[in-house]
């Protein structure tokens, strides 16, 4: 069989050495509860910072909204613009040619010659302007004899 040796020492040195060991258990303990704290101080301050961060992304968020909104307005009204303008084209290309209609029977009939311009197809080639921007001039003693 086994023996088991058992020292015994005296009291006092078995009292000191669970003193020794309460005070480390004692030590730990304090120790684990000042990191928890901290661990749990820096959670709380990581959620308010991000709980800021989601308030600026939404702010941020809705004054692109409002930007975008603008700009569609401003887009709209200026789709309206143009083709209110196109609308104005077409109508004055028609005026034209029906006045260039006119000027060739009064040049055919009175024998007056004109420089008639032939109008340009402006689908064709949009970067050019179909008119050259010189006034027409015109006077009503032209179609009086």
């Amino acid at each position: 069989m086994a023996s088991y040796v058992h020292n015994v020492s005296s009291g006092s040195e078995a009292d000191t050495k669970y003193e020794m060991i309460d005070e480390r258990k004692r030590r730990r303990m304090i120790s684990n509860r000042e990191s928890a704290r901290r661990s749990r101080m820096r959670k709380r301050q990581h959620v308010e910072d991000l709980i800021n961060e989601v308030s600026k992304l939404q702010k941020a968020n809705s004054e692109i909204a409002l930007q975008i909104n603008q700009t569609s307005q401003l887009y709209a009204g200026i789709e309206n613009e143009n083709n209110i303008l196109r609308a104005q084209v077409m109508e004055l290309n028609d005026r034209l040619e029906s006045l260039n209609s006119v000027l060739g029977i009064v040049e055919e009939v009175k024998g007056y010659s004109f420089d008639i311009p032939q109008m340009a197809d402006p689908l064709l080639k949009p970067w050019q302007l179909p008119y050259p921007s010189q006034p027409l001039m015109a006077s009503a003693s032209m179609f009086l004899s």
